[in-house]
């Protein structure tokens, strides 16, 4: 009987070392942080936008950098329950005030269209 016992205890306890199967696991939430930009909005910029028209249509950076006054940043991440880590970065470059270039993932469709017409470069 004792062994029986201590039988029944060892394989249970070696069946919580098991891989964790879809209906045990835990619920997770989606996770978005950051300023979400679509390809809508950074297709209204354009270059000699002032810093209030940039701000109207992306809305308030998420970072401003003291050392970088001319450059913000907008990030967007999202982490769903299920599923790969999705990120967006985009960077506003003014100069004398106005827009000058956007760097990162999104882009405006001037930029877009002119990388598409460029050849490739072969190595």
């Amino acid at each position: 009987m004792r062994t029986l016992f201590s039988a029944a205890i060892l394989i249970s306890a070696l069946g919580g070392c098991s891989t964790v199967t879809d209906f045990v696991k835990p619920y997770r939430i989606d996770v978005r942080q950051g300023n979400y930009v679509t390809q809508e909005m950074v297709s209204q910029l354009k270059p000699g936008m002032s810093r209030d028209q940039v701000r109207f249509v992306l809305g308030a950076p998420l970072l401003s950098d003291v050392f970088h006054a001319d450059r913000w940043d907008y990030v967007y991440r999202f982490q769903p329950g299920k599923g790969a880590l999705q990120e967006r970065k985009l960077a506003v470059v003014f100069e004398d005030g106005k827009l000058a270039r956007l760097e990162g993932d999104v882009q405006s469709e001037e930029a877009a269209a002119a990388e598409q017409k460029a050849p490739a470069a072969k190595p």
